[in-house]
């Protein structure tokens, strides 16, 4: 069964390409695709994230684990695509070099596409121009009161800060 997956480059412009590739394959076949298709070497540290509906990050798929041992984190090479994009609409995040920090929004678009005459994994459709550095991403919080603000003289007192202060 062959898998339609949309990658969309995080930018303000529309960076997007849509990818054929076998369901059974593994996650850095999937990223091997990526890269050709965005025209990268793939040589860079990348990974995958689980993503649910407002693509909040979930789990992670890191191309080599790097950790000291502990996390035993599941490698790209060790999952196939089919069990992280299980039906239409399923999502995950890319990562690709954690230097420039390039990120994606992937998403299975058909699950069921018909066999063609063109080697596996095909790019099928190309939107935009890479642009030749990492946009900048963006962190926004949501706009809280700085819980962390000194407290008032009389709190201090409680504790008997004041006597050292002077």
């Amino acid at each position: 069964m062959i898998y339609k997956i949309r990658a969309i480059l995080n930018t303000e412009e529309d960076i997007i390409r849509d990818l054929a590739i076998l369901k059974s394959e593994s996650l850095e076949d999937l990223h091997n695709a990526i890269c050709n298709a965005f025209g990268f070497t793939g040589h860079e540290m990348a990974a995958f994230y689980k993503a649910d509906e407002d693509w909040n990050q979930g789990e992670e798929f890191p191309l080599f684990d790097m950790s000291d041992g502990t996390n035993n984190k599941t490698q790209m090479q060790e999952i196939s695509i089919e069990d992280v994009l299980e039906n239409n609409g399923s999502k995950l995040l890319y990562v690709y070099d954690f230097l420039t920090m390039w990120s994606f929004y992937i998403e299975l678009v058909e699950s069921d596409l018909e066999q063609q005459d063109f080697e596996l994994p095909s790019l099928l459709f190309a939107l935009g121009t890479i642009p030749k550095i990492a946009p900048d991403l963006q962190f926004e919080s949501e706009n809280i009161s700085n819980e962390f603000e000194e407290e008032d003289d009389e709190d201090q007192d409680e504790f008997g800060f004041d006597e050292y202060m002077s």
